[in-house]
């Protein structure tokens, strides 16, 4: 008999599991259901959370910590990488200025800084790197990425020539911007920003009005960092504000590549790449992905997604995994041969780990070999 052999590629549930727990439970449950599997494990990252463990994983590399400043201003300790014997630094800015760090009652999406951020690239060009990967996503900050570009040596300046203070909020008096004393290895490393989304920087589907709410801005709030971001936009370069991506972890996709010389790219690209992601597709006979909230977000450059669009090209069936499917993420379901919903046959009590792996389980004695 043929054992079927099965990809497990989640990207991480919000909150809860980081994408290599949430692959575990999937295993879990699926070993539970059939002996008669074959395995391959894959956790995925988009740029977002688990972007340093997802290339790590993919290949030699060492992991380094660093204390910065948090995206409140309480110090962090925050993960980044040396890949390719040092030659490639990878930064993850979840780790450094990410949403998590940050109570729910205590987010505000206008004061909220990338500071800490710009000093994990400014450690990563201090140890000699030659290409610099920055991972966006999962961020508490709508700041343009100013703050990093502070901590780099730019300087944000108002009219009167004043620094201004942390946060996205104050680039409404924004009026002009020094880099005379940026980092002098700056322009001499290749800077690949690696998105989660593919937003530009303004409008409904950019930095402030479509991610703002969740990172603690209420209308007007969103309001203010929308016009905050377009005058930064005016005075550093409107161009760069329409690239897919410029609108990624509060427009810090648009920051560095409008003031670093970023490349931005596909944070799911890089990733899928690096773990030879197509050729396991290829081998696989069903793919298992999964994320914590499925959503309108999540058709704009997520990694489940662009799972499921590549294996459709292979002929090869997606099921997806999700903490709670939202009515705004109906799009193409199409692309999906069953969606599991866990919030809905959540257990009481149950941990989400026990969660997934018990549903994955149900999922597999109920359609595994249909």
């Amino acid at each position: 008999m043929i054992r079927p052999r099965l990809l497990i590629a989640p990207q991480e549930f919000k909150g809860t599991l980081s994408a290599a727990e949430a692959a575990a439970a999937m295993a879990e449950g699926l070993r539970q259901a059939s002996h008669d599997v074959v395995l391959d494990v894959a956790p995925l990252a988009d740029g977002g959370p688990g972007t340093v463990d997802a290339l790590l994983a993919a290949g030699r590399g060492e992991r380094r910590w660093t204390t910065v400043r948090g995206p409140l201003g309480a110090p962090v300790k925050a993960a980044w990488a040396r890949l390719d014997d040092g030659r490639t630094a990878v930064v993850e800015m979840a780790t450094a200025s990410g949403l998590s760090l940050v109570p729910p009652d205590e987010r505000d999406a206008r004061a909220a800084c990338t500071y800490g951020t710009g000093e994990l690239m400014r450690a990563a060009l201090d140890e000699g790197c030659e290409r610099l990967i920055v991972g966006l996503g999962g961020s508490a900050t709508t700041d343009g990425g100013k703050g990093a570009l502070e901590a780099l040596g730019f300087r944000f300046l108002d009219a009167q020539g004043a620094p201004l203070p942390p946060g996205g909020a104050s680039l409404a008096r924004l009026a002009r911007v020094e880099a005379d004393a940026r980092h002098p290895r700056l322009g001499q490393v290749e800077l690949r920003v690696a998105t989660d989304v593919i937003t530009p920087l303004l409008g409904d589907d950019g930095a402030a009005r479509l991610f703002g709410p969740q990172k603690g801005a209420g209308p007007e709030a969103v309001e203010e960092l929308e016009a905050a971001l377009t005058t930064f936009a005016r005075v550093a370069g409107e161009e760069a504000a329409a690239i897919p991506g410029a609108g990624a972890a509060g427009g810090m996709g648009y920051g560095l590549a409008a003031l670093a010389g970023g490349k931005l790219t596909s944070g799911y690209v890089l990733v899928s790449r690096a773990l030879g992601l197509e050729r396991r597709v290829l081998l696989a006979d069903l793919v298992l992905t999964g994320e914590g909230r499925f959503d309108r977000q999540t058709w704009l450059g997520k990694g489940p997604v662009a799972l499921a669009r590549l294996a459709r090209e292979h002929g090869t069936q997606v099921v997806l995994f999700a903490g709670s499917v939202h009515a705004d993420a109906v799009l193409d379901l199409s692309l999906f041969r069953d969606v599991v919903e866990l919030s809905a046959q959540a257990r009481p009590g149950a941990s989400a780990h026990e969660t997934l792996r018990e549903a994955t389980a149900r999922w597999a004695m109920a359609r595994l070999d249909r």
